[in-house]
């Protein structure tokens, strides 16, 4: 009967798969090359080209939570995350539960800026 409800074996969790090295990320953020913005849109020339989809992360570190959040959408092929928000959960035993999500998106791809035509080659 043991064995028909499950045995002895217990259930490893699964790994988080939407995680990757959080040092690797917290680089890539602060050096500016993954900006995470409040707004709709990234506010200068770069346009949004092609939405991946909500990116989220939770638990009880602040930190854990948003780098996380950032792996997320680096692991799916984001440029950069808009629309980000946060929430803080405050538990009666004095704990926070930290919720950051956002929208990944990439860059729309611009074209390749014009060689300028030699002074020659502009004289008719």
């Amino acid at each position: 009967m043991f064995f028909l409800l499950g045995g002895d074996k217990k259930k490893k969790p699964a790994p988080d798969s939407g995680v990757e090295n959080v040092d690797r990320i917290k680089e890539i953020f602060q050096s500016g090359r993954f900006p995470v913005v409040t707004t709709q849109g990234l506010g200068d020339s770069r346009k949004v080209g092609k939405v991946l989809g909500l990116v989220a992360c939770r638990g009880y570190d602040s930190e854990q939570t948003f780098f996380g959040m950032a792996a997320r959408a680096v692991n799916k092929g984001a440029h950069a995350i808009i629309g980000y928000q946060e929430n803080i959960a405050f538990h009666p035993d004095g704990s926070k539960f930290f919720t950051c999500y956002g929208t990944a998106v990439q860059y729309e791809n611009l074209p390749p800026p014009r060689k300028a035509l030699p002074d020659a080659e502009l004289r008719c």
